[in-house]
C-alpha cells in the first residue's frame, strides 16, 4: 500500500507499468452525501455572511432609494421583479453550493480489511491519502480546510465556505452567473437613476437626503462593479474548466491527463445534467449524471 501521493507521481515518471482497477462510485461516495453538509471554518462562515449582507445591501438601495420613490410604476415593477428574481436565484445557488457535499471521499475507508476485500492481484496497489486515511481515486485532492479528499476538486472557495467539486460545481457556476447578472442590472439602474436625478429635483427623486442618496448609490456602484468583474472572471474560468474537463488544481499542477477525452457538450452535461433543459439554470434541480461511473485507481 503506497502511503503518499508522491510515490504515485514518481512511479509515473519512471515509466513503471500501470494497471487500472475499476471500482464503483458507491465505494468512494460519502455515506452522508444526502445529509446536510457544512464546513465549520471561521473564515468561510464570515465570508459567506458578508456575501449575503452585500446582496441585502444592494436589495435595500435598489428598492428604497431607486425603485419605490420612482414615479414610473411600470419601470419600478419590471426592474423590481427582475432584480429580486435574480437575487433569489443567486442566494439559492449560494446555499446549494455551500450546503452540498462537493464529492467527499469516505474518511478512513483505507482499512486493512477493506483493502483485502478488493482481492488485489500480485503487484497491484491502491493509493491512500495519509491525511484522511481514505482510498484516493484519480482526480481527487485533499482539502486542508474541509479536511477531506474531494473528487474533481477545483478549488476551495471561502465565499461559499466549501470546496467546488464534482457534486456542487453546477451551483457554484450558477451563483457566479446570477451575481454577475444582478451586478450588471444594478449598474444600469444606478446610471439611469443618476440621469433622472440630474434632470429632476434631487429632493424628489429619493426618499433620502441628496448627500445620503449619492453616498448610497456610489457605494452600490462600487460594489456592483467589483462583483461584476470578479464573478464574470470566475464564471468564465469555471465554464472553460468544465468544457476542457480539467479542474483548476489539475491546470495549476499541470497533471498528466489520465482520463478519457470527451466533447465539450458531454462535459457540460456531466456537470449540469442530461438532457439540456431549463433545469440547467435552476439551483433547485439536482443534475442527473446517469449511471454511476466507475472510478479508476492507478495501480
Amino acid at each position: 500500500l503506497k502511503s503518499s501521493p508522491v510515490h504515485r507521481c514518481r512511479d509515473v515518471e519512471h515509466g513503471q507499468s500501470e494497471q487500472r482497477i475499476p471500482i464503483s462510485k458507491d465505494v468512494i461516495t460519502s455515506s452522508s452525501a444526502s445529509a446536510m453538509w457544512f464546513i465549520r471554518d471561521a473564515c468561510g462562515i464570515v465570508c459567506a455572511i458578508i456575501t449575503w449582507l452585500l446582496v441585502l445591501y444592494a436589495e435595500f438601495v435598489v428598492l428604497f432609494v431607486m425603485l419605490l420613490p420612482s414615479k414610473n410604476l411600470t419601470y419600478s415593477i419590471l426592474n423590481g421583479t427582475l432584480f429580486n428574481t435574480l437575487a433569489f436565484l443567486a442566494l439559492a445557488s449560494h446555499l446549494r453550493a455551500m450546503c452540498t457535499d462537493p464529492g467527499a471521499v469516505p474518511k478512513g475507508n483505507a482499512t486493512k480489511e477493506y483493502i483485502e476485500s478488493l482481492q488485489l492481484k500480485p503487484g497491484q496497489v491502491v493509493y491512500k491519502c495519509p491525511k484522511c486515511c481514505s482510498i484516493k481515486p484519480d482526480r481527487a485532492h485533499h482539502c486542508s480546510v474541509c479536511k477531506r479528499c474531494i473528487r474533481k476538486m477545483d478549488h476551495h472557495c471561502p465565499w461559499v465556505n466549501n470546496c467546488v467539486g464534482e457534486n456542487n460545481q453546477k451551483y457554484f457556476v450558477l451563483f457566479t452567473m446570477y451575481i454577475a447578472l444582478i451586478s450588471l442590472h444594478t449598474l444600469v439602474m444606478v446610471v439611469f437613476h443618476f440621469l433622472y436625478c440630474f434632470e429632476d429635483d434631487w429632493t424628489k427623486c429619493s426618499s433620502f437626503s441628496p448627500p445620503a442618496t449619492v453616498i448610497l448609490l456610489i457605494l452600490l456602484c462600487f460594489e456592483g462593479l467589483l462583483f461584476l468583474i470578479f464573478t464574470s472572471v470566475m464564471f468564465g474560468t469555471q465554464v472553460h474548466s468544465i468544457c476542457t474537463d480539467e479542474t483548476g488544481i489539475e491546470q495549476l499542477k499541470k497533471e498528466e491527463r489520465r482520463w478519457a477525452k470527451k466533447t465539450k457538450w458531454m462535459n457540460m452535461r456531466a456537470v449540469f445534467g442530461h438532457p439540456f433543459s431549463i433545469l440547467w439554470f435552476s439551483p433547485f434541480s439536482t443534475p442527473d449524471h446517469g449511471k454511476a461511473e466507475t472510478y479508476q485507481y492507478v495501480v
